[in-house]
């Protein structure tokens, strides 16, 4: 009998107790994000990963190399990357980046892919927004129609 009204005692604290933060919360200020209004307000934490791209510079070039570390690192093959042999002017055989392929929709946003990449090809913006109707929406092709690998320049020594 004693133990009944103990834990009656006990249950009606705790009731109190979850009455008391509720009442707290209630008449505490209202945070509300004003989201369609704020968009371009809205700061993100440096690390923050919304979206892979890959930058291109105003000559159309880019910095991938085509190695496929990142292929190789994405633990569900949301990155594919299709690759083309060419012959260079020395006559030499060299593997060039023909498409990159990223699936948004089952990325798991790791950063496997940007963290291990040698050149820095791929990056990650704040762009958040990713509703589209069809799955098919959300698989990009990073690299620009027509794009290459950016030269590098030459490091000349003063004499």
């Amino acid at each position: 009998m004693i133990q009944y009204f103990k834990d009656l005692f006990n249950g009606i604290v705790n009731l109190l107790k979850g009455m008391y933060i509720t009442m707290l919360n209630f008449c505490r200020p209202k945070v509300t994000e004003q989201y369609p209004e704020n968009r371009g307000k809205k700061v993100y934490a440096e690390r923050f990963r919304g979206e892979l791209i890959m930058p291109h510079n105003e000559k159309n070039e880019h910095k991938c190399t085509a190695c496929g570390i990142c292929q190789m690192n994405c633990p569900n093959g949301t990155i594919r990357i299709e690759t083309k042999q060419i012959t260079t002017e020395d006559g030499k055989n060299k593997k060039i980046l023909d498409k990159y392929f990223y699936d948004l929709a089952s990325c798991t946003f790791c950063g496997l892919c940007s963290m291990n990449c040698p050149q820095k090809a791929i990056v990650w913006t704040n762009n958040f927004e990713h509703s589209v109707f069809t799955r098919e929406a959300m698989r990009i092709q990073l690299n620009k129609e027509g794009s290459k690998v950016e030269e590098k320049k030459a490091i000349t020594s003063k004499e």
